[in-house]
Formats: structure tokens, C-alpha cells, sequence
């Protein structure tokens, strides 16, 4: 890393140590949704009045203008903190850059800047009931009309659509080509006449997913993100941004060390856990397995200096940091009987090892375990594809 990036991240980190205290911490504990969620708002605005909001996107949005390094140098820094991020992580990660680069002129200027400061929320409408994560597969149709197209069909899996102001969608316009080529990428409102949003009960209590009834839903041509049948090459755009976009080494959960604290204070069989051989073992692989992601991490980092697209590594990184998430997770209930199952007042994913593993989104969220381990095995490891029925015939007359 170069003298000018140590000097950003000193001044980032300075910046963040001064402001975001106020937002972060027990400046949270107690609150409602609803506050929680006006502090989010208010904390998007404040980095954005600082230069530190959308860092990568054009200052005529009200981005920061800045380069794809010094965005993941500050969301390195900001995850120190216990900052009201959740909230956005959709909808200025991948709805809003894909906006930016398909939309017509005058809805960029009309969206844009109003969604970078966190006035507006997007969610990212892919997931189907029969579909999932074979995101061509997916049966929401949207038949031509006058000046536009109607919606109809589900979505699930929605983060945040219940809070959404607007959002992406991918939907089926041409049955009759095959499954891939025939669908197109819109933005809609999400109060539009039709939709209807109900919540998905987790047991970890987090309050993110929904399900999406579209019902004859009108949506503008206007509103059309790129070519008639040409969508999925748009959504593959939009997925291989979110995920680059995980860089959090512990996957958004506890870290190694705070495994290793619980370890050194819990007891097996009447002695420290930290002195059980599997519980030792297991910390092993975990700091071996990180600092392997470390040097995957050093490399994209220096492929985005060099001005090179993201590469595989984002799905490593994905993949890996799902899974051992959990296992820790899994492991530290174990290590303290009952008590493990024990949900923490106040507490969330990144500090509450239960409730880390009661949440398995992370291997779910922006393409499943499986999808990422066939990416792998067939673009990085060239191994043949798995085989595929539906290869190139119609949709609607592919075997269901």
C-alpha cells in the first residue's frame, strides 16, 4: 500500500474515532426500529457531508468520487465499530451503482443524490420461491402494455423491502427463449399499486426479510435497466458487486479473539476449553484459514489498483466466511452447555455467538454455498459444467 493510502486511512481512522461514537455502541442499545434505523439515516448523512458516503460514486450524486481502495480502507475501519449499517448494505451496494450506470439521465439526477445521502432505500427483488439462487429460473412475469410492462408473480428472501422506497427487479418477459435470455431488469417503486410486502419470522428475531407479491404491477419502460431480454446479464453486473462487497474478515459475526477469550474463560470436564485439544485445533484452522484469506483479500486489493474488475476472490472469500462463521458459532454453544443457547440481550450477529449461528445468510445471501463452490469449480478450476437439462431449450418447455 502506498504513502498516500497509510495517510487516507490515518485521516479515516482519525475522522471515524471523532464521530462515530455518537452513532455507534451504546448510543444504540435500547432503541426501537424505528430510531435505530433514524440513526442509520442520520449516520449515512453525516459521512456523506465528510466526503466518506458512497465513496466510489460520482460527486454529482453526491458520492465522494473516490477509488475502489480507499472505500474498502474505510469499511475496514468502520467495522470497528457497532455503526447502523445493516440498513444499507442492499441498497447502496447493489441496486444504487447498477442505477447509476443503467438508468436514464433524469432519474439518476431525480434518485441519485437523495438515495446516497439515505433519504431513499432500495431493495434488490432476485429470489423466487422456485427459483432461488438459479436466479434464471425465475417465473415473475412481466408482460408488455401501453407505455409499459405488468408485474406478477413473488419474490422472496428480500432484505429490507419492508422499508424500501424503491427497488431492482428481475422478471421473465420471453418464455419462449431459453431460461437465460429471456428475462429483463427494471427499477419499480415500491409503493407502486399491487405490491404487496409481509415479513419472514426469523428465530434470531432480526427483522430483514420479506416476501414480495406483485399484482399486475405497472412499471414504465422507462424503467428499464438495459436491454429487452438482455436482464441477466445486467443481474450477474449487480451480484458480482455484492460480492466483493463482503469484507468483513469474521463474516459479519465474532471474531477469532473473541473465540479465544470465551474459550479461555469456559470450562470442559472441569478445566479451561482452551485447553481441549478439538478447541485448539479448531483456533488453528480458523487463524490459518484467515490469514489465507488475508493474502486472497492483499491481491484483489492490489488488482483494483492496477484498475482490474473484481475476480473469483470475492466468491472465496464468501464461501469460507459463511461457513466458519457458523462452526465457531456451533462450537462456543458447545463449549458452554445449556448457557450457549442463551440469546444475549442487546445482542446481534457480529457480537452474539448464537445468535451468529442461528443466522445462516451470509451462505444464502447474493448466491447459496452450492452456486459459489460450481462458480469456483468451473471458472477458476476449469472443470466441466454439472449437467444441465434445461441447457438452451425454451423456457416453457423445459422440464419442470
Amino acid at each position: 500500500m502506498n504513502h498516500e493510502l497509510k495517510l487516507y486511512r490515518e485521516r479515516a481512522r482519525a475522522w471515524l474515532a471523532e464521530h462515530a461514537p455518537r452513532y455507534s455502541g451504546q448510543a444504540r442499545h435500547g432503541l426501537p426500529f424505528e430510531d435505530d434505523l433514524a440513526l442509520a439515516r442520520a449516520w449515512q448523512a453525516h459521512k456523506v457531508q465528510h466526503g466518506y458516503g458512497c465513496i466510489t460514486l460520482p460527486r454529482e450524486f453526491g458520492g465522494a468520487g473516490g477509488s475502489e481502495l480507499e472505500k474498502v480502507i474505510f469499511c475496514e475501519e468502520e467495522m470497528r465499530y457497532d455503526l447502523p449499517l445493516v440498513y444499507f448494505s442492499i441498497s447502496l451496494n447493489n441496486p444504487l451503482p447498477i442505477f447509476l450506470r443503467y438508468a436514464p439521465d433524469a432519474w439518476k439526477q431525480k434518485l441519485g443524490p437523495a438515495t446516497v445521502r439515505g433519504e431513499l432505500i432500495w431493495c434488490q427483488l432476485f429470489s423466487e420461491p422456485s427459483a432461488g439462487s438459479d436466479l434464471a429460473s425465475l417465473r415473475l412475469k412481466a408482460v408488455p402494455t401501453e407505455g409499459g410492462w405488468l408485474l406478477s408473480g413473488q419474490k422472496v428472501w428480500t432484505s429490507w423491502a419492508q422499508i424500501a422506497d424503491w427497488g431492482v427487479v428481475v422478471a421473465r418477459t420471453d418464455p419462449s427463449l431459453p431460461k437465460h435470455a429471456g428475462l429483463t431488469y427494471f427499477f419499480l417503486d415500491m409503493k407502486s399499486p399491487g405490491i404487496t410486502v409481509q415479513p419472514i419470522h426469523r428465530l434470531g428475531e432480526e427483522k430483514d426479510l420479506n416476501e414480495v407479491f406483485f399484482d399486475e404491477v405497472f412499471v414504465p419502460d422507462e424503467q428499464r435497466l438495459g436491454e429487452i431480454n438482455g436482464g441477466f446479464k445486467v443481474a450477474v453486473e449487480t451480484l458480482m458487486i455484492e460480492r466483493y462487497a463482503v469484507t468483513d474478515e469474521s463474516g459479519y459475526g465474532p471474531t477469532l479473539e473473541n473465540f479465544v477469550d470465551l474459550a479461555g474463560n469456559a470450562r470442559l470436564n472441569g478445566r479451561p476449553a482452551l485447553e481441549d485439544g478439538e478447541v485448539r485445533a479448531r483456533i488453528a484452522e480458523v487463524f490459518v484459514e484467515r490469514q489465507g484469506l488475508r493474502a486472497i483479500h492483499r491481491r484483489a486489493l492490489e488488482a483494483f489498483a492496477r484498475g482490474q474488475a473484481p475476480g473469483p476472490e470475492g466468491a472465496i472469500r464468501k464461501l469460507l466466511l459463511g461457513r466458519t462463521r457458523q462452526s465457531l458459532g456451533a462450537m462456543a454453544m458447545d463449549m458452554l452447555g445449556a448457557n450457549g443457547a442463551q440469546l444475549a440481550p442487546h445482542g446481534h450477529a457480529v457480537t452474539d455467538f448464537a445468535r451468529a449461528w442461528l443466522d445462516p445468510s451470509l451462505r444464502i445471501a447474493g448466491g447459496t454455498d452450492e452456486l459459489l463452490l460450481n462458480t469456483l469449480a468451473e471458472r477458476v478450476l476449469g472443470l466441466p459444467q454439472d449437467h444441465r437439462p434445461d441447457k438452451g431449450i425454451p423456457f416453457n418447455a423445459a422440464p419442470k
